[in-house]
């Protein structure tokens, strides 16, 4: 299984001049995604969705006919240099469990993911729940940031939530960001220990969080991915938590 790692490219320029996506195969020969190349070296290639998501696969893992077809078209010695990746042991984009607020605001102010919704002077009244959202969509619908700290003022968990909406969109859009998310996480983290269906809107009560995936961390902690209801609203959210979540069974 890829290891992968999340970055969201801007630049277009990047891009190599008449890129066509292709279907980009494991060693074991299953697909693993659709996309376009960027760059590769002696470890890597890189490769970005038609969303703007790019990651990087192994070498070593990439399938036989993907690697003829690199070094036919893409040989090492005219490659470009790999795009930066995240650091493998953070939980989201760079962000580390641990980090105080001031290193999380820093982080979150560089970084090429997300950006601020407020005006950077309301932070201090508003403070960073929900001050942050993806720059780009995920399954149709951008995702706010939200955060716990512990009493000393550490990042214990980052949650990326959709905005709230009514119980006719729930099995339509929230369920489509719900699908990319589920592949996403798929392809950053591997197999999910714990895999379940879409929850049923009725399933939910008032002010719960139900969790049908779960991810182990590379670097510790888990990654959930559900649905959430507050009051009448709705959403996709993904969270990512210190504690090791064990598999749990699902009606």
């Amino acid at each position: 299984m890829f290891r992968c790692f999340l970055i969201l490219v801007l630049a277009c320029s990047l891009l190599p001049l008449g890129a066509e996506s292709r279907a980009w195969k494991s060693s074991e020969g299953d697909r693993v995604a659709q996309g376009e190349f960027v760059a590769r070296d002696e470890r890597q290639v890189t490769i970005r969705r038609s969303d703007g998501l790019v990651f990087t696969l192994a070498i070593n893992k990439v399938h036989p006919d993907d690697l003829k077809w690199l070094d036919a078209n893409h040989p090492l010695a005219s490659a470009k240099p790999a795009e930066p990746v995240a650091d493998a042991s953070a939980v989201f984009d760079t962000l580390h469990f641990g980090d105080t607020r001031d290193q999380v605001l820093a982080k979150l102010k560089a970084s090429k993911l997300v950006e601020l919704r407020v005006e950077e002077t309301l932070l201090g009244r508003f403070g960073l729940n929900g001050s942050f959202q993806t720059r780009k969509d995920i399954g149709g619908l951008r995702c706010q940031l939200f955060f716990d700290w512990s009493k000393g003022g550490a990042m214990r968990e980052v949650s990326l939530q959709t905005e709230s909406l009514p119980a006719d969109a729930y099995p339509t859009r929230l369920k489509a960001c719900w699908d990319d998310f589920a592949k996403l996480l798929s392809t950053l983290y591997g197999t999910p220990v714990q895999a379940g269906r879409f929850p049923a809107v009725t399933e939910l009560s008032d002010g719960t969080f139900l969790a049908t995936h779960v991810w182990r961390l590379e670097g510790g902690g888990s990654a959930l991915l559900g649905s959430a209801r507050d009051a009448k609203g709705y959403t996709t959210v993904v969270r990512f938590i210190q504690q090791e979540i064990q598999p749990f069974a699902i009606p």
